[in-house]
């Protein structure tokens, strides 16, 4: 009786689901006008939502890693690229806690993008004639999209995605595992996945309060999904974010 193969760990099915949204062949609201526009704006607002970590010389170095690696404008088809083809060797190497950081920052990517394209689909169905995108159209679309209970699966991920980070880096030998794997890493092509690992890994590495940092940007999340859902008329105001 032939044997059968291992069924797909979470890592592998969040990939096929992340490849397949980013792909305008299989999904062709990635063609949509308004989904380069609506990036730039929900980049241009985390900017915003995050000045405060950012002018904290302690606490920059992790929230630009989520602004640029976790949670932004990014296209990262090439790191997911890398993940999939050394995926078995992963699984071989790397801890089952490392792992799972891993796929929920997929995972949040593959949620990200999903919300995307249902808010990109409604801003050109709510406002086809509206030239720029701004909150008013921005907060129209959220709620028409709506869906309250994954926007706050969202939010979840962004703090397991951290609370892993910080558990790593208090692991003993996981910093001098990924100084060891740059120089292969990138002889094999995997620059963008090792650079992934390797920031993260050094943004949290000086961050000190993981748990306090994160309470803070999830509690801002939760408050702009909340104004936002109940129409609130200033939901950018100086209470959110």
């Amino acid at each position: 009786m032939p044997r059968q193969p291992p069924p797909p760990s979470r890592l592998q099915r969040r990939l096929v689901c992340h490849q397949a949204l980013h792909d305008p062949a299989r999904e062709p609201r990635n063609r949509l006008p308004r989904l380069p526009e609506l990036r730039r704006w929900q980049a241009a607002r985390l900017q915003t939502s995050f000045a405060r970590f950012l002018d904290d010389p302690r606490r920059r170095p992790a929230a630009r890693f989520f602004l640029t690696d976790v949670y932004g404008d990014r296209d990262f088809s090439r790191r997911d690229a890398d993940i999939a083809r050394v995926l078995p060797l992963m699984q071989r190497l790397l801890p089952v806690a490392l792992l799972e950081t891993v796929a929920d920052g997929i995972e949040l990517g593959v949620l990200t993008q999903a919300f995307d394209l249902r808010m990109a689909a409604a801003l050109e169905r709510l406002a086809p004639r509206r030239k720029r995108l701004d909150a008013v159209a921005y907060a129209q679309a959220y709620r028409a999209v709506g869906l309250p209970r994954l926007r706050e699966r969202q939010i979840a991920l962004i703090g397991r995605v951290g609370h892993g980070l910080g558990a790593a880096v208090a692991k003993p030998g996981i910093g001098a595992l990924l100084r060891l794997a740059r120089g292969p890493a990138r002889a094999a092509g995997l620059a963008e996945l090792q650079v992934f690992l390797e920031r993260g890994f050094e943004a949290f590495a000086g961050l000190g309060d993981v748990d306090a940092f994160l309470a803070e940007i999830q509690h801002g999340e939760r408050e702009l999904a909340r104004r936002l859902f109940r129409a609130d008329p200033d939901p950018f105001g100086p209470a959110a974010g």
